[in-house]
This record gives C-alpha cells, sequence and structure tokens, in this order.
C-alpha cells in the first residue's frame, strides 16, 4: 500500500469519509461495550506538538494505546531542531523508527515538509491552514446526530480560522450547505478550494457579513475562538471586531427549533459564545463532539495505517 497523508480535509474523498466515518461508528460501540482491538499492535506512532493541546493530544494517545500502538511524545524543545536540525532531515530519521507522525504544527510549511521527507503517514494534528482531524470528526458528529449530510445547513460566526478552512472543504464534500459569517478582512483562506469541491456534491459554499443571515434556518451553529493560538498579539484589536459575531440566544434564535450547536473548544465563555448557549443541553452537543475525536482519530490512523481493507470487513 502505498503512503497515504492527512494534510488537509482534501486529501479524502467522499468515499474515504464515509468509510472512516463507519469505522469510527464501529470502534466507538466496541469501546462502549468495553470490548477493543490490536490493530495497531506493535506500531509506535510520534506525537510531535509545537502548540498546547489537550483534546487532540490526548484522544490520539488514547486511542493508540486502546489500539495496541504505542504513543511516543516529542517534545520540540527536547530535540536536536533547537540546535539546528532541519525538519526534512527530522522527518527522515523517524521515519526509520516510528509508523506514523501526528504533528501539531506552528507553520503549515512544516507539515507539508514532514509529508514530502517522510516514508510513514502524516496526520496534520493541526496547522495554521487546517485542522482536519478535528472535522472529520466534527462530520461524524452530524451524521450521528442528524442523520444525513445532504440538505443540512450549517452556520460558522466568527473568525475564518483553520477549523473553518476544513470545515468548508468538508461539508462541500459530504453536501452540507455553509454560510461564513465573519468580518471583512477575516474570511477563510479555502473558501474558493470548497466551491470548486462543492460542485460534485451540490452544496452551497456562502461567505457573507452578517450573522443572523447566516443562523437563519441553520441546522447547525458553529462557532470557535477569535483569537486562535499565534495571533495573540492580534488580540486586543479583534475583541474590538468580532462582538457583533457572539453566538448568543439571541442570534440563536433565527436557527432552526432543533437546531445542535458545535464548538471545537477551548471554548471563551462570554466571548464568541455565551454560558446559555454551551449549556443548553437541548441544543448543544459539544461534549459528545469532543469525545468523538478518540473514535475519529482512531478511524483515521486504522486507515492510513491498516489499509482499505479493514474498513469493509
Amino acid at each position: 500500500m502505498n503512503k497515504r497523508d492527512l494534510i488537509s480535509v482534501g486529501d479524502f474523498s467522499r468515499d474515504d469519509i464515509n468509510n472512516i466515518f463507519k469505522l469510527s461508528k464501529k470502534l466507538k460501540k466496541e469501546r462502549k461495550g468495553g470490548r477493543t482491538s490490536n490493530l495497531l499492535k506493535g506500531k509506535a506512532i510520534a506525537l510531535l506538538f509545537e502548540k498546547p493541546s489537550t483534546r487532540t493530544k490526548i484522544s490520539f494517545a488514547v486511542g493508540i494505546s486502546e489500539l495496541g500502538g504505542y504513543p511516543l511524545f516529542l517534545e520540540p524543545e527536547t530535540l536536536q531542531l533547537i540546535r539546528g536540525e532541519s525538519i526534512e532531515d527530522l522527518a527522515k530519521v523517524l521515519s526509520g523508527y516510528v509508523h506514523t507522525i501526528v504533528a501539531r504544527v506552528k507553520k503549515h510549511e512544516t507539515i507539508v515538509s514532514l509529508a514530502k521527507n517522510s516514508t510513514v503517514p502524516i496526520i496534520n494534528a493541526l496547522s495554521p491552514l487546517e485542522h482536519p482531524c478535528q472535522v472529520i470528526s466534527d462530520l461524524f458528529t452530524i451524521l450521528e446526530n442528524k442523520g444525513r449530510f445532504k440538505g443540512l445547513n450549517l452556520a460558522w460566526i466568527g473568525d475564518g480560522n483553520n477549523v473553518c478552512n476544513s470545515l468548508l472543504l468538508g461539508c462541500a464534500l459530504t453536501g452540507v450547505n455553509m454560510k461564513v459569517a465573519c468580518p471583512k478582512g477575516y474570511e477563510p483562506a479555502l473558501a474558493d478550494k470548497a466551491k470548486q469541491l462543492a460542485e460534485n456534491s451540490g452544496a452551497t459554499i456562502q461567505i457573507i457579513v452578517e450573522p443572523k443571515e447566516a443562523v437563519k434556518n441553520a441546522d447547525i451553529i458553529y462557532c470557535d475562538t477569535w483569537i486562535s493560538m499565534g495571533m495573540e498579539n492580534e488580540a486586543k484589536e479583534r475583541l474590538k471586531i468580532f462582538p457583533p459575531y457572539q453566538v448568543n440566544k439571541e442570534l440563536a434564535a433565527h436557527a432552526k427549533q432543533d437546531y445542535i450547536f458545535m464548538h471545537c473548544l477551548p471554548a471563551h465563555r462570554g466571548q464568541e459564545v455565551t454560558d446559555e448557549i454551551i449549556d443548553d443541553t437541548k441544543h448543544s452537543i459539544i461534549w459528545h463532539q469532543a469525545e468523538n475525536r478518540l473514535h475519529a482519530q482512531k478511524a483515521i490512523l486504522i486507515w492510513l495505517l491498516s489499509g482499505r481493507e479493514l474498513l469493509t470487513s
């Protein structure tokens, strides 16, 4: 089997993603029943994180262990990278030791270089451009809660950041209509790519300014922090610009009565979203969403390491 990477949601076809959803469902059911498999027995997985992480790092570590693999934590400050070793050389060295590299990076170019220079699969655990693991898990969560993709309307409220970019691609692939409401100058970088993908699925992709217009008749409301990691120097300016994009009861009233609220976390309560939205057990599915990171990432690992045949067995 040729090496496969997950750098972008666009690296997977719609069939790939659907098969990963099927495996995620199977793995979740097995875990709930107290059963695990050893599909990654003897596999060493490097976790290279240049940025802080809670959900991604822990869910990968637990998932790898439950599948019989070995998570190897690599802190950049303890590697020879700090003494000038190139990321290209590191990729080649690690390829001789581990079976997959999961990396959270400060520059998107780093994850691209890792993929280009490694002989083992590379998984993007977040870059400034995309967060594919988050979004594949989110789509699995939407499917569990809504039972379908086609015809659903998703409203993204706030900054057109890396999660927004990946979600645009994921919605375009699966047929979910997506409206992004963001201030001018904060539009997502991958909107045009998403529109091209949407031509095959029939999804509509729109980038607008007005939050209420985006939320109107929405099945899903999704938001994220206004200040992503690495943008702390923009905090003062962003906190002036983004308050009209807060998800609150007034805004959510424009959505469908059975809408679901999603947030990739961590949430900054009182900024991008209010407590009453996060804690509304009728609509908020954020804890369900966070849990599914474990199941979906286990499926991604199996898909990349073990081949397609496991998904249909």
